[in-house]
């Protein structure tokens, strides 16, 4: 398994402008000048404009906004597929800007593993020959490397389709070959380009739940590219919205449905099922000595949905919240619950699910 102690990645006021003459450009865009002055006045475009994230070790890191938004750019920049105008790339306390050509192909090929939209496998080799391709590189005995891949196959499914070739396999199919190469490396960073946007909507949430079932057991630092807000909610830890090459919101998934920055943010988690992605601790009133009365609880981290469920029972009572070490921490009311599962705008909603609930 990768090194325990891997610092994670810290972004530092990483500016990417596209255009002959980028250098030129970058004390103003520094200053302020906006995408579209950039481009009106000088013909360059600002792809990214002062990137400031920091991924601790072994979480995961969503990055998402729409087409254009300066997503791709951004993590190719973490293993350098692209150079920046100006800023910092620290990858375990290294910086990535300053590496030569020798320490930036030992980075790419032991630091970091990246699973692309497109699968990118070679059509001529079979499943099993893909995924050790990575091993071959670094020049790793083929019968190691083939017990490293096999043990990944079978961990994302694939077990028995090892002799098959890319066009014999699902999309699906192919993202777990991808998948599977992409571990086999052992990087402590995996970046993730719209790794699953290509898929259909069943197969792209089972592969969300084995890539979050994985995740538990060996903890990398995941930097996963999205335009899709189910899919970020689910699966980041952090979050972090692009627009125009811009961050403009950076949080948990509470952080960005409870408290969205700006209205462009608040647009995109309208139509959020809150349920499912508002944890009761975002929401309970502090316990101040007393404890809640009807002795039903729930831990820290339930959703509200599954709260709510509990709480149809006895719609009168109350939940208490337990922390970490099963102490009570809070109470969460059935009017609380309903009240976070719709947005400031639907009142309406909001009385027809405490009516409902009653």
């Amino acid at each position: 398994m990768a090194d325990h102690h891997f610092g994670g990645i810290r972004i530092r006021h990483l500016y990417k402008i596209f255009g002959p003459n980028a250098a030129a450009h970058i004390e103003a865009a520094q200053k302020g000048m906006t995408k579209a002055e950039l481009n009106r006045a000088h013909g360059h475009i600002l792809g990214l404009k002062d990137i400031n994230i920091e991924i601790p070790s072994g979480c995961i890191q969503v990055i998402m906004g729409l087409s254009g938004s300066g997503k791709s750019t951004l993590i190719r920049h973490i293993n350098r597929l692209i150079d920046p105008t100006a800023g910092e790339v620290l990858v375990d306390g290294v910086d990535v800007v300053k590496m030569d050509e020798t320490q930036l192909r030992e980075f790419r090929r032991h630091q970091t593993a990246m699973v692309f939209q497109k699968f990118a496998l070679l059509p001529h080799r079979s499943v099993l020959d893909n995924t050790v391709f990575g091993l071959e590189v670094q020049g790793i005995a083929r019968s190691k490397a083939v017990d490293v891949a096999m043990r990944w196959l079978e961990r994302v499914g694939l077990k028995g389709f090892e002799d098959k070739y890319p066009n014999q396999l699902s999309g699906g199919m192919q993202q777990r070959v991808g998948l599977a190469r992409a571990l086999s490396n052992d990087a402590p960073v995996l970046l993730m380009d719209e790794a699953y946007s290509a898929l259909d909507p069943l197969i792209r949430t089972d592969m969300q739940t084995v890539l979050l079932d994985i995740q538990k057991e060996i903890k990398k630092t995941i930097v996963f590219i999205t335009h899709d807000l189910d899919e970020a909610l689910r699966l980041g830890d952090q979050i972090a919205i692009l627009r125009d090459g811009e961050i403009i919101q950076q949080g948990t998934s509470q952080d960005i449905v409870l408290r969205p920055a700006d209205d462009y943010v608040a647009n995109f988690v309208k139509e959020v099922n809150r349920g499912r992605v508002v944890q009761v601790e975002a929401i309970m009133s502090p316990l101040r000595g007393a404890t809640a009365s009807s002795g039903l609880t729930v831990h820290a981290g339930t959703t509200v949905e599954e709260a709510v469920r509990l709480l149809a029972s006895v719609p009168d009572g109350d939940v208490t919240v337990l922390g970490a070490s099963s102490e009570p921490v809070g109470v969460v009311t059935l009017r609380q619950l309903a009240c976070a599962m719709v947005s400031s705008q639907g009142q309406e909603r909001q009385r027809d699910v405490v009516a409902m609930a009653r």
